[in-house]
């Protein structure tokens, strides 16, 4: 199964150094039949780029909570076996964990398919969408809202996990 981690840079860094991510677990994004449902498609890909973006969404919840943090959404994804991932039964109705997963252990880095990253002219949205965030963003602000989606309509970059170094240099 193909799952999507949300992270930061300094936090791929880590991952990069331990050979793996973890510890367990781990909460990621997968096409799950709530993911299925939200986004009534039976494309693959197209439901696997919507548990990309709900990991990239995740990712710029850890950057806002990170002042220092480097303001560029990180995403890993991975292969890991299907008995290896679980959804929270108490959270598959809740709109906010669509397509939200544990993995149970860590993982190591060299199961990642490939590394999703903002590219540096993304950076000035990310801030702004980070600062966005929380009390205006999430009560129901529109333009808070709106800044948010401006960091959203930056594609995330594919990067293989041998470009990780020259991504966290």
């Amino acid at each position: 199964m193909r799952v999507y981690v949300p992270l930061t840079l300094s936090g791929l860094a880590a991952v990069h150094g331990a050979g793996e991510i973890g510890p367990g677990p781990l909460t990621a994004y997968a096409v799950t039949p709530g993911l299925r449902e939200w986004y009534v498609s039976d494309d693959i890909e197209e439901l696997e780029y919507a548990a990309l973006t709900r990991a990239a969404s995740a990712s710029l919840r850890l950057i806002a909570g990170r002042p220092d943090e480097t303001r560029r959404r990180v995403v890993v994804a991975l292969d890991v076996p299907d008995g290896a991932v679980t959804a929270d039964p108490d959270r598959v109705q809740d709109a906010s964990s669509l397509g939200e997963v544990r993995v149970a252990d860590a993982v190591a880095l060299s199961k990642a398919a490939a590394v999703h990253v903002d590219a540096d002219g993304a950076e000035e949205d990310v801030a702004a969408a980070a600062a966005a965030l929380g009390a205006a963003a999430d009560r129901g602000d529109d333009d808070a809202r709106s800044t948010v989606d401006g960091a959203e309509d930056h594609e995330l970059l594919w990067f293989g996990i041998q470009e990780i170094p020259g991504l966290i240099a």
